[in-house]
């Protein structure tokens, strides 16, 4: 299939297919290219959903929201192969322990 021809059936799917309750639709134009092994779920489903997750770090059952899933994808053009595997604490603490926090700034400073 073209590109020309999928980018018109995503734009139709995006029109016609309404979005279910707490997900949030996916701007077809923010995200970055895809891999050649294919479109990710969220591409064909039009939208993106709530993913539950186990974080590999402290095993705690966690939740990758929507609205962060939009966030990664089309704000900081993640690549669509990637997941979230861990929970925001152990993300913190290892990029601290790799040496890559950046201290917070406030307000004044």
């Amino acid at each position: 299939m073209s590109e020309r021809k999928s980018r018109k059936l995503r734009r139709e799917r995006e029109r016609t297919t309404p979005t279910p309750l707490g997900s949030v639709a996916v701007d077809f134009e923010a995200l970055a290219p895809f891999t050649p092994i294919g479109a990710p779920y969220f591409v064909e489903l039009g939208f993106y959903r709530d993913v539950e997750f186990t974080c590999v770090d402290c095993g705690r059952p966690q939740v990758w929201r929507a609205s962060q899933q939009k966030w990664w994808y089309e704000i900081a053009k993640g690549r669509d192969e990637s997941r979230a595997i861990r929970c925001r604490a152990c993300r913190v603490r290892e990029r601290a322990e790799r040496g890559l926090a950046e201290p917070r700034r406030g307000r004044g400073q």
